[in-house]
């Protein structure tokens, strides 16, 4: 080894402990001459690494998030790891432009911030760089880094390891990251766009506990009232790496927007429009049971910049929104479409770190900063890996119109068509019954704060459109107006701005006063004195009592929309307990209000209905039966329940069904009609229902069958029989037989009865005995048509 290699790694060594006992021993002979030469100490520093090649993968430099890039002043995490089971003794960390030794001042890039003492510190005689306070085993260490300025382009961040006696160190891989600066469209100084254009933003607030389940407060969490503007680039509402306001800090402590607005008005021609949106209770809503909330706003040449912002509430002072997003093109047009998915950021104006923190005032107030995965582990938004938060809301910008000559002719689109913003009102009302309308809103400011014409504007909601094929008409209506207090015939009218929005209650609780302002914005032609008043004050109630046991509450929010869209309905708001009772009992203001609305009487809404089906085939193939037919409700069922019947059933007849030949049960068998020897015996039934119709015909009525009994003697029944005839002299019967006798009733009026005759058979001997014969009857169906 080299006497020069030598004392390049006794260099490097003495620089990790030169911050405990090195700082005795190894540069004690010029202390006061550490500053001067800090910058030529850093070099060696660095020359003394850079001669150490090798590397290791155990070890690693990360910035939070991972970004490929960096913003121009924004803080970021910084973390050195081992990963088990390495560990290292010693460190150091520099940030240097891309390209440059580190010889110059000028060479370093960004700021690092100590997060823990006992840790690390700036190394003493290179005060860029970041070492370790003490050096002993440890598998982490973490700083945070602030972005230089923006146009210093790369910068090389490279961290060195001191693990036992091995040093490592790398211009590329795990310990060495290189970040470029993020390529933003910075706001033009000049927007060459012509005419104005008008935009509407949609805030989607995609905060919930699904989402965001660690800690997340269900009681109370919501967004606070929306405040911005649109404003020229002289005009900073917040911005990254800046103090806020006090009217930023109230809206991320209070969620109160009356202080941001005043300061926005008082802003003058550096604004154009100023952008309000009300409250949303509870934070994350459904689209089909609320609208996002959303409200229009104009830029033009020289305001053509957008902020704004809302608190995430609870919380200490953490916010989201929009910073100086501008609206014009680099081609001098006005942007079509604007999407951006935010996450929270931090006002620096409290040091909480959970949604419910108790108030901390910073002692010196921070910068504005994006939130971060790795702030702290109490945080609702850890993540011990350090990954990207996960947005938490979405705001979407779109332009809705455009006035005035414009530069470039060529649209964005097909439906994208130039147009003049204040159409001509229509003198009918040319409505259609199928378009279902809101009420009209009440008239907005006009457009001219002067005594100058101008224009002022009312919407409407297209509900619902009952048939598609009917086009509905336009929901915006414009009428001529001229600025406050301007009138034709008093020339010494005073012309005053609007009232700003109440400021917050005097206390905290009690009984307080509050105030709001306006002022004159053209004083009266004939140069008489104004006496119109430009302040008004009343009294206000924050908290009904002020003891140990009260508790600080937010101001009631705004009332949310009646809960009916006609007759009467409830409404509510809600507020926020701020602050619990100092002696920990539970808090007893109330936080919910309902109380009852009324909205315009409610009329029925016609059923619009699609013509009458054919009728259903019937619901037999023969005889009697039914058939239906249907309509459909083409009007949607939020309208109204419709009384219209939706369905018809009517009776049907077929052709007479076939009735098929109905017989009674079969009789028992007789006896065998001999008493020796073979012979038969029989069964009968009877037709109960004839057929009908074309119904299967009767069958036999008549059964027989061969019966067999003991054989017969011949002998014997020869000698009994002549001793038969010679006791009696036999004759052949004579037969005489009475005529049928007449049918008898049907035993049923109808169903099928029966009807039956008699036919008399009579036997008469030579011997004048007489004997009577069985009978002979018939039997018929009769009344065989239904009941």
């Amino acid at each position: 080894m080299t006497v020069n290699g030598l004392h390049s790694r006794v260099m490097l060594l003495l620089c990790f402990v030169s911050t405990t006992a090195g700082n005795t021993f190894a540069f004690t002979e010029e202390p006061s001459e550490r500053a001067v030469k800090a910058d030529g100490y850093c070099s060696r520093v660095l020359r003394a690494q850079s001669n150490r090649k090798e590397g290791n993968n155990e070890f690693r430099l990360r910035v939070e998030g991972d970004p490929e890039s960096y913003h121009p002043g924004s803080t970021y995490r910084v973390t050195v790891t081992a990963s088990s089971p390495s560990y290292f003794r010693g460190f150091t960390l520099i940030a240097l432009k891309e390209g440059t030794e580190g010889d110059k001042d000028e060479d370093y890039a960004g700021n690092f911030q100590i997060i823990d003492e006992e840790e690390t510190q700036f190394m003493t005689n290179c005060p860029p760089a970041v070492t370790e306070s003490t050096p002993r085993r440890r598998t982490s260490i973490q700083v945070f880094w602030t972005a230089p300025p923006s146009g210093s382009s790369c910068v090389i961040l490279k961290a060195s390891i001191v693990q036992k006696r091995i040093i490592y160190f790398q211009d590329e891989g795990s310990l060495t990251k290189r970040m470029c600066e993020k390529a933003t469209d910075r706001p033009l100084l000049d927007c060459c766009a012509c005419g104005t254009a008008k935009y509407r933003v949609t805030f989607y607030g995609n905060w919930s506990e699904k989402i965001h389940p660690k800690d997340y407060p269900r009681r109370a969490n919501h967004w606070s009232a929306i405040i911005g503007a649109s404003h020229s680039k002289n005009y900073v509402l917040w911005e990254y790496g800046g103090f806020a306001s006090e009217g930023v800090k109230q809206v991320a402590e209070l969620g109160s927007p009356v202080k941001m607005e005043e300061e926005i008005r008082q802003k003058g021609d550096e604004v154009l429009t100023v952008i309000k949106m009300k409250a949303q209770w509870p934070a994350w809503q459904p689209l089909n049971v609320r609208a996002a909330p959303s409200a229009e706003f104009s830029v033009d040449r020289t305001r053509h910049l957008m902020s704004f912002l809302t608190m995430l509430g609870p919380s200490p002072d953490w916010n989201v929104g929009l910073s100086a997003e501008d609206l014009c093109t680099k081609e001098c047009g006005w942007a079509q479409k604007v999407v951006q998915d935010l996450i929270p950021w931090d006002a620096g104006t409290d040091g909480g770190v959970t949604y419910e923190s108790p108030n901390k005032p910073t002692v010196t107030q921070d910068k504005i900063r994006p939130l971060t995965s790795l702030d702290h582990p109490q945080s609702p938004f850890y993540d011990p890996e350090g990954g990207a938060i996960t947005p938490v809301a979405r705001v979407v910008v779109e332009r809705i119109a455009r006035k005035g000559e414009q530069c470039n002719i060529v649209p964005d689109n097909v439906d994208d068509i130039v147009a003049d913003i204040a159409q001509e009102e229509k003198e009918e009302d040319d409505t259609p019954e199928t378009c279902i309308y809101s009420n009209w809103s009440p008239w907005s400011a006009c457009s001219s704060a002067t005594c100058e014409t101008g224009k002022r504007m009312r919407q409407r909601m297209l509900k619902a459109q009952l048939d598609l094929s009917v086009p509905c008409p336009h929901t915006q209506d414009f009428e001529p107006c001229m600025g406050p207090g301007c009138s034709d015939e008093d020339a010494s009218t005073c012309m005053m701005s609007e009232w700003i929005t109440w400021s917050p209650c005097s206390v905290s609780c009690g009984l307080g006063t509050r105030s709001r302002e306006r002022y004159v914005k053209q004083f009266p032609e004939d140069g008489s004195v104004c006496t119109l008043p430009t302040e008004e004050t009343e009294n206000c109630v924050v908290n009904e009592e002020c003891f140990p046991s009260s508790c600080l509450v937010t101001e009631w929010g705004e009332w949310d929309v009646c809960s009916a869209t006609c007759g009467l309905g409830m409404k509510r708001r809600e507020r926020m307990v701020k602050m619990p009772p100092a002696d920990g009992s539970i808090c007893g203001a109330e936080v919910l209000e309902v109380e009852k609305c009324m909205m315009p009487e409610c009329h029925t809404i016609p059923c619009l209905l699609t013509p009458w089906s054919d009728w259903s085939d019937c619901s037999v193939t023969c005889g009697k039966g039914l058939r239906t037919r249907q309509r459909m409700l083409k009007s949607p069922v939020e309208l109204g329940e419709c009384t219209e019947e939706l369905e018809q059933v009517e009776k049907c007849m077929l052709p007479e069904c076939p009735i098929d030949c109905v017989m009674s049960e079969w009789t028992e068998w007789s006896e065998c009609n001999k008493s020796c020897g073979k012979g038969h015996t029989i069964r009968t039934r009877i037709v109960t229902l004839e057929p009908q119709f074309g119904g299967d015909p009767c069958p036999e009525t008549i059964q027989r069958k061969k019966c067999k009994l003991r054989k017969c003697n011949q002998g014997q029944a020869n000698t009994d029989e002549k001793k038969r005839r010679k006791e009696q002299r036999w004759y052949p019967p004579v037969y005489i037989q009475e005529p049928w006798s007449n049918w008898t009733e049907c035993t049923k009026l109808c169903g099928g009865g029966i009807q039956e005759r008699l036919m008399t058979v009579k036997q008469r001997f030579k011997t004048a005995q007489l004997s009577s014969c069985k009978d002979r009857k018939e039997i018929r169906a009769c009344n065989v048509h239904p009941c």
